[in-house]
């Protein structure tokens, strides 16, 4: 007879993420897992294939939360400019007060080169986001916000590379003014 799993899966995976953003790849041990998961290693190799797959799995769960959330405030929002205000302002907050950092940004400067499938995944974030902040740059230049000769794809990679940036900017720097400013930039070329 098989035996019954004892736990959400999902929540599961969610912890696992969570412990992986705050440690890191290499930080997190199976021993760490199994003590803060509440699952034996058998379960763990049973159900996400081992620590890879696990790390795997939560670095997608994490893009997946992400593409959401931006997506729901780029939603409720139909000035590109506010809305980027409004995301800068989030982003900045976000990498000041977090002292995890951001799980992306995070596992790009450990592991991505070194990672064939970390690597892809981590690419596939990337396109995602570009592709959601160009859509968005291309309704706004379709209803006049934003002038038809500006270059919609670099500005999108900019956005993207500025975004990540801050997370790593926001370990040292504490001026919120400062990354603030940068917003301020981009802003002014949309203009």
């Amino acid at each position: 007879m098989p035996r019954v799993k004892l736990f959400d899966k999902d929540e599961v995976l969610e912890k696992a993420m969570i412990l992986f953003w705050e440690k890191g790849y290499h930080a997190t041990s199976i021993q760490n897992l199994v003590n803060n998961l509440g699952i034996n290693r058998g379960s763990l190799y049973d159900t996400f294939g081992g620590k890879k797959n696990l790390f795997e799995q939560s670095l997608s769960l994490y893009c997946s939360n992400n593409i959401k959330v931006t997506l729901d405030l780029l939603q409720k929002e139909k000035s590109v400019k506010i809305w980027l205000k409004k995301l800068f302002q989030i982003f900045v907050d976000n990498a000041v007060d977090n002292k995890k950092g951001c799980f992306v940004v995070n596992t790009t400067t450990e592991i991505s080169c070194k990672d064939e499938v970390i690597n892809t995944a981590l690419l596939t974030n990337q396109s995602n986001f570009e592709k959601m902040f160009y859509d968005y740059l291309l309704e706004a230049q379709n209803s006049g916000e934003i002038s038809k000769d500006k270059d919609i794809n670099t500005l999108s990679f900019m956005i993207y590379t500025l975004f990540s940036g801050i997370q790593v900017v926001a370990r040292l720097e504490k001026d919120n003014k400062r990354l603030e400013n940068l917003s301020n930039l981009l802003l002014s070329l949309l203009d």
